[in-house]
């Protein structure tokens, strides 16, 4: 692959310097040509052929391009455009009144390129720089065999096997580090600059270089669904979601070139025929209307804006899964955040256990049986407060209801273990905890349909959260709402410590879909959910922007969410908002500077007050001005 991206940048590099020295000599020749013209008396075809060869020289690949546009039935393209106008100030000398043209037809020709090699640079430099902060995709894997390390390609790799990852190389492919300890820079992925330490038992993910130890891993995850392989097939499918402004520009562009080619032809024809004046003078009027009347400063500048703001938002970690939804972001005045993993750690931990007729390791005890085979965060901390999980006691017949507890058999005995609802929905008395100091989940237990106690899980808020909502009212963010499956009480605790606006809960997976639902029918502007984009799927896909944190590695949160934030940085919110509104705010500048421009020039034209070099500069200089304008995004 690093191959390839060489063998491409030489190429682009050759390139680069075959159009210099085209330009260069058609310079050298056109001021030769000039000199030869002022002290010569030749007839006009004569000086016909001399131009001819600097027009050539320039201009060549430009009048090709703009056939084979014609033959596919493109012809309002810029080579097209371009060329028919050149072509017309050549051939106008030979009409009757009608002055040479030859220098200025050269010159608009030379310009055109000098544009051309400027935008392309602009261009290269945007797609370098992203390709430079995108450059995750790792070249080699080293596996372990019978024989020894093999250096094979990451593509080779299949899951089970054990790969070595030395200091300094980039991880190949997701998996489980099971022996060594070391540090990642994951800067690629999550913009963090801060070192992360990693060790026997932590998964690790693909495109992450290793700083210090040797690791070996054992590998989870093919080459084709590792998470280096999906971010760069994210951003390489970007620019297939294409933004509103895009989408106009495109619009705009079908429509507006037609109708000044038309105009051109109009006003070449007409007022020789009804008013005075000679045909050779509105001809060149004509052209000139026609050089201005290419949208490529728009067609070009725009889209390359969106792409920009795609780069530098990766750069930070923030992955955007489309133009459309840059824009979105840029628009957003409602966030709707997930509480567990996204405002809060999603560490839980059994704060206090209180039971009522059983001991309380025993309640522990049967509470972990019962959420053996959950993967419920609170199952998990349940089970890592009762240490000996994992006896000889029987279990079986488990069964789980969603967003409610878990029944199951433990030793013969039949032991529910979940919150209020399922309680009150198997019949079972609920005595509530009536100490005040605990503040946090509540799972109930009941034994054969008696109640035996309650365990409080409670979990921590993370500590940017508050700053990172902060941030959002100062972007202008008007409202911020919870949804949680969590109890009223502990709900309204981490709002009141968060600032939120509004916090709804006792909801289950399809109750925060609902309340998506009544939330974007009562907001007139744009919505964002924000979720641990694991069991948030449904509603990242229902918000008008998903957006998935705390992502890294996570498949369910790149194929659900619209943007994701690779880290568990709320505040990356904001920075996204922030990018959003500076890409849409300098494509919209390039729109209105690209279309005054045009319009003040074509007026200009349309009278005779613009020769054709400021009809160039219309095209092409606005079109340079506009993609450096646009290459800010960038930054």
């Amino acid at each position: 692959m690093a191959h390839e991206h060489t063998h491409e940048h030489h190429h682009e590099d050759h390139e680069l310097r075959e159009t210099i020295i085209k330009l260069v000599a058609a310079a050298v020749l056109l001021v030769g040509c000039i000199f030869i013209e002022k002290h010569t008396a030749w007839k006009t075809w004569q000086y016909l052929l001399i131009y001819l060869i600097p027009y050539l020289i320039v201009g060549w690949e430009t009048l090709c391009e703009g056939a084979e546009k014609l033959l596919e039935g493109e012809a309002l393209d810029e080579d097209f455009l371009m060329g028919v106008a050149t072509l017309g100030a050549l051939a106008i000398g030979f009409l009757p009144g009608a002055q040479s043209q030859f220098p200025e037809a050269v010159f608009v020709m030379l310009f055109f390129q000098l544009g051309e090699l400027f935008e392309g640079i602009a261009e290269g430099r945007s797609r370098k720089s992203i390709s430079a902060l995108m450059d995750i995709r790792p070249d080699i894997a080293n596996l372990e065999t019978e024989d020894g390390l093999k250096t094979v390609s990451p593509e080779e790799v299949l899951v089970g096997d054990i790969i070595v990852v030395k200091p300094g190389e980039r991880v190949p492919l997701d998996g489980t580090v099971i022996e060594g300890r070391s540090s990642l820079d994951t800067k690629a992925l999550t913009g963090e600059s801060v070192p992360r330490g990693i060790s026997e038992g932590d998964s690790i993910a693909s495109g992450c270089i290793n700083l210090t130890g040797v690791l070996r891993v054992r590998v989870e995850k093919v080459f084709g669904e590792s998470t280096a392989s999906r971010i760069l097939e994210l951003v390489e499918h970007a620019a297939d979601h294409k933004s509103k402004s895009e989408s106009f520009i495109t619009r705009f562009a079908r429509v507006y070139t037609p109708i000044v080619v038309g105009a051109a032809v109009l006003l070449a024809v007409i007022p020789p025929v009804f008013f005075e004046g000679a045909f050779a003078t509105w001809l060149y009027r004509a052209l000139t209307f026609l050089i201005v009347s290419c949208p490529c400063a728009l067609v070009i500048s725009v889209p390359l804006s969106f792409f920009g703001g795609i780069g530098g938002a990766s750069r930070k970690g923030i992955l955007v899964k489309g133009s459309n939804w840059l824009e979105a972001l840029s628009r957003l005045d409602t966030v709707v955040f997930d509480k567990t993993g996204t405002l809060t750690e999603g560490v839980f931990e059994v704060t206090a256990v209180h039971p009522e007729m059983i001991g309380e390791r025993d309640l522990l005890h049967l509470a972990a049986h019962v959420e053996r085979l959950s993967t419920h965060p609170i199952a998990e901390a349940l089970r890592r407060a009762y240490e000996n999980e994992k006896d000889d006691c029987e279990v079986a017949d488990i069964q789980e209801f969603a967003g409610k507890g878990v029944r199951a058999r433990v030793n013969g005995q039949t032991v529910c273990a979940g919150n209020l609802k399922l309680m009150e929905e198997l019949g079972i008395e609920v005595h509530e905890c009536g100490r005040g100091e605990h503040s946090g989940t509540v799972v109930h237990v009941a034994i054969d349909g008696t109640y035996a106690g309650h365990i409080v899980i409670s979990d921590r808020v993370k500590p940017g959260a508050e700053e990172a909502l902060s941030t959002l009212k100062k972007a202008g963010v008007e409202k911020t709402v919870m949804l949680t499956g969590d109890s009223a009480a502990v709900a309204s605790s981490v709002a009141a410590e968060l600032g939120l606006d509004d916090v709804r809960s006792e909801l289950l997976p399809d109750g925060k879909v609902a309340e998506i639902e009544r939330i974007l029918a009562d907001m007139t502007g744009t919505v964002a959910f924000v979720g641990d984009g694991i069991n948030d799927a449904p509603v990242l896909a229902r918000a008008d922007v998903g957006i998935a944190m705390g992502a890294l590695g996570s498949d369910a949160a790149i194929e659900a969410a619209d943007v994701v934030l690779m880290d568990d940085d709320p505040g990356k919110i904001a920075t996204a908002i922030g990018i959003a509104r500076r890409t849409v705010r300098i494509a919209r500048q390039n729109i209105w500077f690209a279309i005054a421009v045009k319009l003040a020039v074509l007026a200009l034209a349309a009278i005779g007050l613009a020769p054709m070099w400021l009809a160039v500069f219309a095209d092409v200089g606005v079109t340079v001005l506009a993609v450096l304008n646009a290459m800010r995004t960038l930054v």
